[in-house]
């Protein structure tokens, strides 16, 4: 049972990093973003490629460097234009860019799944009581922590973080007040971004690389978002460890309706508490 406890807050913890993302890009521009599994798969791709030339560290950066730059790309093409366009606009144009992503892959690297190595320091197991389990794994869970600790420092304590939760509840007041939404918008954006980059990476070792893998992702980290409150980040950390748990349990123990088990949480969630586990922005 401990075993899959940790495998639980493994998953729950890549959840969470991809999470953020979208909860920043839809704080800041209001944009459903369904590109956002789209640049996770990228990463992993671009992290995978670099890794071949300058190893997984080196992948990381790049990853986390380029997905970045390509979130300030569409942001200035796509994000900005949308943020006051329906929602369902949004949608198509998003998807869109996912299957594009999708299509970009899969001519460069083919269909075939691939895999990477974790790095030489963080290979092997550690002993936990009676269990034998993976160093990369919990390296995994200490990122999503870092990450968690990280956000929640530079909103509460910066002063950028403090602008990023003012614009992200009325940007004109912000703006009135001296602070560049707009560049202030274009950075979060290549954050989020650079984070779905990140979780690529950071899941290459554990789950095997394919086009399709952005897709498959995506639908539990939206799950992630509403179930922990829109705009919410402890909300959301709570709601992807919850989920995680949810997701390993079920693949082990109901494995004809695991894939079911997230959307019922959320809806069961939305029903007791609408807001979700957060009611309000953190």
């Amino acid at each position: 049972m401990l075993i899959q406890i940790l495998n639980g807050l493994v998953y729950g913890g890549l959840l969470y990093i991809v999470s953020v993302g979208l909860i920043l890009i839809f704080g800041l521009r209001r944009v459903v973003n369904f590109a956002h599994g789209g640049f996770y798969m990228l990463g992993a791709y671009v992290g995978y490629a670099a890794a071949m030339l300058f190893g997984f560290w080196g992948g990381l950066v790049a990853a986390v460097v380029i997905l970045g730059l390509i979130g300030i790309l569409l942001d200035y093409g796509v994000f900005r234009p949308l943020q006051n366009a329906d929602h369902m606009v949004t949608v198509l144009v998003t998807f869109g860019i996912l299957l594009v992503f999708e299509d970009f892959v899969h001519m460069i690297w083919g269909a075939d799944t691939l895999s990477v190595a974790a790095p030489w320091p963080l290979q092997g197991t550690v002993q936990l009581g009676e269990i034998s389990f993976p160093v990369y794994r919990l390296f995994v869970v200490a990122v999503a922590v870092a990450v968690a600790a990280g956000l929640t420092l530079w909103l509460k304590l910066g002063r950028s973080g403090l602008y990023v939760r003012a614009s992200s509840v009325d940007a004109l007041t912000t703006g009135m007040q001296g602070v560049n939404t707009e560049r202030l918008s274009l950075s979060v954006v290549g954050l989020g971004t650079a984070l779905a980059g990140l979780s690529g990476v950071i899941a290459s070792p554990l789950l095997a690389l394919s086009p399709s893998m952005g897709s498959t992702i995506l639908i539990e980290s939206f799950i992630v978002v509403v179930t922990g409150g829109l705009g919410s980040f402890a909300g959301a950390f709570v709601a992807a460890m919850v989920i995680g748990q949810v997701h390993n349990m079920g693949i082990v123990y109901l494995p004809d309706v695991s894939s079911m088990l997230p959307l019922l949480l959320m809806v069961a969630v939305l029903i007791l508490r609408p807001g979700g586990f957060a009611r309000s922005g953190a």
